[in-house]
């Protein structure tokens, strides 16, 4: 029997993210959303702003019998930059955090040690590793939002090069026709 499992991660715009672990097979859903703020309802306004304490995530529904937790966190990890406190390219302020939001207590671990054999190798790690908490789904402009604006610039310019990058990299857990 089938049993699905959730990873949360803020990896900067929830719109690259998304894009990225749609992807993968056995993922059955990616839902762009904030958590990890004080506020409670945010609105893309309110995360915006950098006062809500809320950083721009995705949920992702995983079946861990046909995609691994740590290859998951591979593709995290290789598809932003983790060594940089609240910010990701030009995106700047703590909603573009990088966070694993675990949501099981092998999560963790596995996320520490993913961390620590990084640190190892020499990078400096930033990335917060907490329990989620409340996920607030994003509003719905924001849901698929590569697949429906990819012409439009930011998708060409940052979004693209993130989708081909993992197209490339990890073509071994791709769904099919994901290439």
């Amino acid at each position: 029997m089938n049993s699905m499992e959730i990873a949360v991660f803020g990896g900067g715009c929830f719109w690259c993210t998304e894009a990225t672990f749609k992807m993968l097979k056995g993922v059955s859903a990616v839902t762009p959303g904030y958590t990890g703020g004080t506020t409670d309802n945010p609105t893309y306004d309110a995360v915006s702003s950098g006062r809500s304490g809320h950083a721009e995530v995705i949920r992702i529904e995983f079946d861990p019998e046909k995609i691994a937790f740590t290859d998951l966190l591979t593709v995290f990890f290789a598809t932003h930059d983790p060594t940089t406190p609240n910010r990701q390219g030009a995106d700047v302020g703590t909603q573009y955090r990088s966070a694993v939001f675990f949501t099981t207590p092998a999560q963790k671990k596995e996320t520490e040690a993913f961390i620590a054999d990084l640190q190892k190798e020499g990078v400096a790690v930033v990335t917060e590793v907490a329990s989620l908490g409340i996920f607030t789904e994003a509003e719905e402009y924001h849901k698929d939002y590569f697949a429906k604006n990819a012409t439009a610039g930011y998708c060409q310019i940052v979004i693209a090069p993130k989708v081909e990058k993992v197209q490339k990299r990890f073509a071994q857990l791709l769904k099919e026709g994901s290439v």
